[in-house]
């Protein structure tokens, strides 16, 4: 394993810890609330496991908090420079664009959907908005119970707090820019 990954499952296991402790949960509490075992759990915050994107979205969502508190840093740059992307088993990789910014109530991603992939993603917190861009290639988007086909230059902005998924239908990787917007002023 590389230290970049070791690193990198520190610092998730840790910042999830911490989280988890401010809000006084327990390991039992947070894994009847995202959906994701205890045992998981307990592996991520030791940095034993790299967790899925699925599993980060379900554990930021359980906590309110943004996916970005777990991938980026804490400083709020005012420019896009390039981070470390969060690969998944699915076949999505993750890298913020821009981290939370709890003044606007938003964080921006890009995400690379490879051939075949696909990510479910559990209901976001009430009033949560999402506002996907496609960038490159094609993908079907799962909105309003139904799936959606979006090509390079076509967005949709939907209510995240309903269940929704991506996915890449095609031969070649579909990459969109996924901007999450958070109601205030729980934000």
């Amino acid at each position: 394993m590389d230290k970049t990954m070791q690193t990198d499952r520190a610092a998730i296991g840790q910042r999830l810890r911490s989280l988890r402790r401010d809000r006084e949960w327990s390991l039992d509490r947070l894994a009847a609330e995202a959906g994701v075992s205890k045992a998981m759990l307990g592996q991520i915050e030791r940095g034993e496991s790299m967790p899925t994107v699925s599993t980060l979205w379900k554990v930021a969502g359980a906590l309110r908090a943004p996916l970005s508190h777990f991938l980026a840093s804490t400083t709020l740059p005012a420019t896009v420079s390039p981070r470390e992307w969060l690969h998944d088993s699915a076949g999505m990789a993750v890298q913020p664009l821009f981290a939370f910014d709890p003044t606007l109530g938003f964080e921006m991603f890009v995400i690379d959907l490879q051939p075949g992939g696909m990510s479910e993603s559990a209901p976001h917190t009430a009033g949560v908005i999402e506002h996907v861009v496609v960038v490159e290639g094609e993908m079907a988007l799962f909105i309003e119970g139904e799936w959606q086909t979006l090509a390079a230059g076509e967005g949709r902005r939907f209510a995240a707090d309903q269940p929704h998924a991506y996915r890449n239908d095609g031969l070649r990787s579909a990459r969109f820019h996924d901007l999450i917007h958070y109601p205030g002023p729980n934000r």
